[in-house]
């Protein structure tokens, strides 16, 4: 897992197939491009015990990444048929039933081997990318195959992200939420809120 795609720069683009509401279907990146963001969640595999909270948690919120213009796409090895057989298991027996969003099919390595998120044994790491309307890449982590990823952290990055393309100059600061201060990325001007912030506090 090295040398992976620089932030700033464009995605890599993949077509494939991925699975919707129980349908198969053809899946491009670019197909996005110019009309929201995308979220890419890779998974390690089918049917393990830590990513089905988070995919299933990403789906329970899905009002909130849709009011945000965003397309999540969650990617692993497995084919087709093993997603759709996924997304008919009951969430009480581990499955992905009634999920908000597609799954996308991997089988051949291509799309995990583009973003470096690919094992040594076959899977893929647990890693997130947050792509914006014109196909760069903003932003990625990568996490241990045992430790969940928190939706509300997803969500405020996504938030600061788009505010941060929004309103050029400006930048976010720790914990920024909404309605929150912000900084400006000018040294010189962003003094006023370091003054603003420790004038009160002791160095």
């Amino acid at each position: 897992m090295s040398d992976f795609p620089q932030i700033g720069t464009m995605a890599p683009n993949f077509l494939t197939v991925g699975v919707y509401k129980n349908r198969l279907g053809k899946i491009r990146l670019s197909d996005y491009y110019g009309k929201k963001y995308v979220i890419l969640i890779f998974y390690p595999a089918n049917f393990t015990c830590v990513s089905p909270t988070e995919l299933i948690a990403l789906s329970d919120k899905i009002s909130d990444f849709r009011k945000l213009s965003t397309q999540i796409l969650a990617v692993s090895v497995d084919s087709p048929f093993s997603h759709l057989h996924y997304l008919l298991l009951k969430r009480s027996e581990g499955g992905l039933n009634n999920l908000n969003y597609p799954l996308v099919s991997d089988l051949n390595h291509s799309i995990t081997h583009k973003y470096k998120m690919l094992t040594t044994e076959g899977f893929s790491f647990p890693g997130l990318f947050i792509i914006d309307k014109e196909g760069i890449i903003q932003y990625y982590t990568v996490n241990n195959l045992l430790c969940g990823r928190s939706i509300n952290e997803l969500l405020r990055i996504l938030k600061s992200i788009q505010y941060i393309k929004e309103n050029p100059g400006q930048a976010c600061p720790v914990d920024w939420k909404n309605g929150d201060k912000i900084l400006y990325s000018h040294p010189l001007k962003s003094k006023v809120y370091f003054q603003t912030l420790y004038s009160n506090k002791k160095n």
